[in-house]
Parts: C-alpha cells; structure tokens; sequence
C-alpha cells in the first residue's frame, strides 16, 4: 500500500492545495496541481474511459440476436451510450494533459488497466441482465460518489453518466425480473447468469483497502470519497435485497445479515482470480484488447480524414484572414 508523506515533506504549494482541498473546493484544469495529483488522476480517469469502451463489447454482442425489437433497440441504445461515457471521460483526462493517442496506446501496450468485469462472456441473453443489474449497480455505487472528486472536470462529467448508468441498471434488473417470472427454464437462466457474475461484480470495487496501490493518497486528496470495501459493502446490502424481490439466490453460502453492524457479512473473494484476470489471463482478455486494436486501426482513415479537413479549414481561414 502507498504511504501518505509526511506533513514535513510537503511543499508551501502542496499545502496551500490540500488547503482547498480539505476546504472541499473543485480543481480545475488551469489551476497548479503536484505532479503526483495529475498522474494519479490520469490513471484513474482513463482506466474509466478505457472500461466504458472495453465494457460495449459483451452487450453489442447480443444486439443483433435480443429476444425483441423493443430489447434490441433498447440494448442499442445503451451501447451507445457506454461509448459516449467513454468519450466524456478521455475528454476530462485530456484537461489534465494527456493525448487521446497516449492513452489508446497504453491501453494496447497492456500498460493501462480497464475493469476486470469486461474479461467475462457474456453467453446468454440472461448475461445482459445481469450486466445490467450488477455491473451497471456496481459501477452506480462507485460513481455517485465521484460527484463528489475533487477534481472539477471529473465530478461534472460523472453527473450525466451516473444519470445514465442508472436507467441501464433498471433497464438489466427488469431483464432478470422478466426472466425470473417467466418459465423454469428462463427463471434457471437468470439464476445461472446471477451465480457467474456475483462475485466478479464485487471485484470491480478493487482490492481490500489495506492492499490498494493507490486507496490511501486518492482518499485525501478526496479523488476518491469512499474506500474499495465501504462501496463494495453497500452494493452487497443493496443487492441482497434486489435479489429477493424476484426471487433470485445470491450464490455466497456465508451470506448473511449483521444485527451488530448492521449489514450483510459475506464470504471472502477468490482474490487469486481477481489477480489472474486483471493481469491478463482472465477469460476474455486477448479476445477483448485485440477487438479494440482492430477497430482501433480500422477507424484510422477517418481519424486521418478528420485531420486534413481541418488542416484544410485552417488554411483557408488563414488565407482568408490575410
């Protein structure tokens, strides 16, 4: 885990920052920053992006074969808005300094992280319910909180997506109640997908706070307002409950409710598997990562048109100017 440097080591410009800080004031992109600050922000940030692009792969996948032309267009649409998310995220990175193309290249050289979720299947259509009820709620938990980082760009583009990632969440749960009300066979459908996706769904929230790289510094420059086990705690007891409405198990044969604390204890998570998987050797990861490289190298022709168009605007502007 990352230590907080002592007080004496901090600069009169660091101090005056965790001032504002403290004081619960947004930073904004012109204002000064510690270079750690900047970095740590990046990180973050465009792991969020790279995860809302990564994350449209599993659900376009079952967009052409959606039980209905309701669910098919209402799939779209949510893909469609996973890569606008995306769009608003490496946009808010880019304030802190970093290219669009420096991103996309560390997420392709392996070198940036996205969330481990997305290295699962998705192998039937219960799958996009259970996306959409846990991935999504998960991603809710963490987010809402994120209204509240510290940096300006950041907490005002997490408005809208959190926004939006609450219709997906409704949109995944009425999927699961549907099924779970339908047949046997539809009912063991949503059960089978709930039982593959619960305990990767907790392990979005990250490692265990006193094993988290980066948990400690990002709490007191409030990038981050809650810690890894306090938002995964909260997604459990909210769910928990979800669950039993429609008459699903969660698949955790320690679960069970805490008069004392007043949450739900539930049992330890495969910590080996959570490893495995972020380090590229979950179930999906090359298939993913060499999707997005190749999509990535398709769509270079427009970017490239894109470019002339506007050195051409430019020019014509300039000339015109003359």
């Amino acid at each position: 885990m990352t230590k907080i440097r002592p007080e004496t080591d901090v600069s009169p410009q660091e101090a005056v920052f965790q001032t504002r800080i403290d004081a619960e004031e947004k930073i904004e992109p012109k204002d000064w920053m510690p270079d750690k600050y900047r970095k740590n922000l990046i990180r973050q940030i465009s792991q969020h992006a790279h995860s809302e692009v990564i994350g449209m792969q599993p659900e376009g996948n079952w967009i052409t074969r959606a039980p209905t032309l309701h669910r098919k267009c209402v799939l779209l649409a949510k893909v469609q808005d996973e890569g606008g998310h995306g769009l608003y995220l490496y946009s808010a990175a880019e304030t802190l300094g970093a290219s669009r193309e420096e991103m996309v290249e560390a997420l392709h050289a392996g070198r940036a992280k996205y969330a481990s979720i997305f290295n699962y299947p998705s192998l039937t259509w219960a799958d996009m319910g259970a996306i959409g009820w846990l991935v999504d709620g998960a991603a809710i938990v963490n987010q809402v909180s994120l209204q509240r980082t510290s940096y300006g760009p950041y907490a005002r583009g997490m408005v809208r997506i959190c926004k939006e990632e609450s219709f997906h969440q409704r949109q995944g749960y009425h999927i699961m109640m549907t099924l779970a009300q339908g047949s046997a066979e539809q009912k063991a459908m949503a059960q089978d997908s709930l039982n593959r996706f619960w305990w990767p769904s907790l392990m979005m929230f990250g490692p265990h706070d006193s094993e988290s790289a980066h948990s400690a510094q990002s709490m007191k420059w409030k990038i981050k307002r809650q810690s890894n086990d306090e938002l995964r705690q909260k997604f459990v007891d909210q769910t928990v409950k979800q669950a039993e409405v429609i008459g699903l198990t969660i698949p955790d044969a320690d679960l069970s409710w805490n008069e004392e604390r007043g949450h739900y204890d539930f049992g330890e998570i495969d910590w080996e598997e959570f490893h495995r998987v972020i380090n590229g050797d979950g179930l999906c990861n090359r298939q993913r990562l060499a999707h997005h490289v190749k999509a990535h190298e398709e769509g270079a022709w427009v970017r490239d048109a894109i470019t002339a168009y506007e050195a051409k605007k430019r020019q014509r502007d300039a000339q015109a100017a003359a």
